[in-house]
């Protein structure tokens, strides 16, 4: 028998080369990728809104349809008509050009229109679109595709965004409910090595001959001193001892923000953490389960990297030593294509290289998120999709185990507030070298 897991899986692993796709082809994959991380939830559990960040799966849904009515169906598909005219305001994120739009904290009051109704929406907007990327020759084809290529990436972002908030949906409820089946496995954690990487000037930034999103670019020039990365994440095990040291009662280890929140009792721990008989365990989308200490240290914030890597004795890496380093990574790892929904252990190795580059967690970066030089705000409303948040946030790379790996690479930059701790994020140290 087919569970509706192992669908979940089945659609990760069972796809064909994209270079081999046509545009309404890939345009199909990833519109049924998303429902099928669905498929494991009931109703119910597609409406809840837990805090503001998080959104229902029920509003993933819908939005990232409303994203191609608005930006590719309605300037170019002629006599198309809207599913709904309220579902412009509903499901527009923070699209200030292209009107007004539902207050994020309120989605969970969205008990309507019906599940069964966005799916009807997904449906309508989805036959549009077959019928718009058939038309070969439509006279805005090329731009077309191009919205095309941000739609995709901004459906795979959501993808990543509803497992995360479905993790914190179902990790909040008093029962504690698993999302699905998840295996877990430990190993004896390696030892942490120390990878030094020469300074000099280097060439950062997305080179243009592949998809990448504004904010990767213009490529440009950066001087870097001499630095040292750790060969692997910092695991469970050794947050632990950070806590256990009194980490979160020391304030020469926090910035001033952070120890506030520390303070405030905003910060105490990882998220997902929870004390039961004496053992630590942490929920995962399998369930509440012990806490692996080989495993890396996941759902911390910036504050607390920060702190564990001053404790450490060490440093967070700046945004451009992390991307120098992955640079020469292949894009491998425990991503979401691996099925596992949850970071693994690093394992040992022979290679002297760096470990857990890709996948696992998101890794902190010391870098504010800013534009690099040059950068100009594209015109027109998805000038919004990335340039209006380069403010109070920081720099976060690699991917995680819920992060589609065809939507990675090395000059990704994903960015948070520094307090936030839902995302699947974690901790790379870095060095000045001895």
């Amino acid at each position: 028998m087919v569970t509706r897991e192992d669908r979940v899986v089945a659609g990760s692993q069972d796809r064909r080369n994209d270079n081999a796709l046509s545009p309404g082809e890939r345009y199909a994959r990833i519109r049924q990728e998303t429902e099928r991380l669905i498929e494991p939830l009931d109703p119910e559990d597609c409406v809840v809104q837990t805090i503001p960040d998080v959104s229902p799966p029920k509003w993933h849904l819908a939005h990232t349809t409303w994203f191609f009515e608005t930006f590719l169906l309605q300037p170019w598909q002629e006599a198309y008509r809207a599913f709904h005219p309220a579902f412009a305001q509903l499901f527009n994120s923070y699209y200030e050009q292209v009107g007004a739009f539902h207050p994020r904290p309120r989605r969970g009051w969205l008990s309507r229109p019906t599940l069964r109704e966005v799916f009807d929406y997904r449906r309508h907007v989805d036959a549009a679109m077959q019928d718009l990327l058939a038309r070969e020759g439509h006279p805005a084809r090329e731009t077309i595709l191009q919205r095309l290529a941000v739609g995709l990436n901004h459906e795979q972002q959501h993808q990543e965004l509803l497992l995360t908030d479905v993790k914190h949906i179902l990790g909040h409820n008093p029962l504690h409910p698993a999302y699905r089946a998840v295996s877990f496995s430990s190993a004896d954690t390696p030892p942490l090595c120390w990878k030094t990487f020469a300074g000099g000037p280097v060439e950062l930034g997305a080179t243009g001959e592949d998809f990448h999103y504004d904010n990767e670019a213009p490529r440009h020039r950066v001087w870097l001193q001499a630095y040292r990365l750790a060969s692997r994440l910092v695991t469970n095990e050794e947050y632990r001892a950070f806590m256990d040291d009194g980490g979160y009662a020391r304030p020469e280890l926090w910035l001033s923000d952070g120890w506030q929140a520390v303070r405030a009792g905003r910060l105490a721990k990882p998220l997902y953490w929870r004390q039961q008989d004496g053992e630590w365990w942490e929920y995962t989308l399998g369930g509440p389960q012990r806490l692996d200490p080989a495993s890396p240290v996941c759902h911390v914030s910036y504050f607390e990297a920060d702190a564990y890597a001053r404790w450490a004795g060490a440093r967070l890496p700046t945004e451009a030593e992390w991307e120098n380093a992955a640079s020469g990574c292949p894009v491998a790892g425990n991503l979401r294509d691996t099925a596992r929904l949850h970071p693994r252990p690093a394992v040992p190795s022979a290679d002297e290289g760096l470990q857990q580059i890709y996948g696992d967690v998101w890794e902190w970066t010391a870098s504010a998120y800013a534009a690099y030089p040059g950068f100009r705000t594209p015109a027109g409303a998805l000038g919004e999709y990335n340039g209006k948040f380069m403010c109070g946030q920081y720099v976060l790379r690699g991917g995680s185990c819920v992060t589609p790996k065809d939507h990675i690479r090395a000059t990704y930059r994903n960015f948070f507030y520094p307090a936030d701790q839902w995302q699947f994020s974690g901790i790379r140290l870095a060095r000045d070298p001895a």
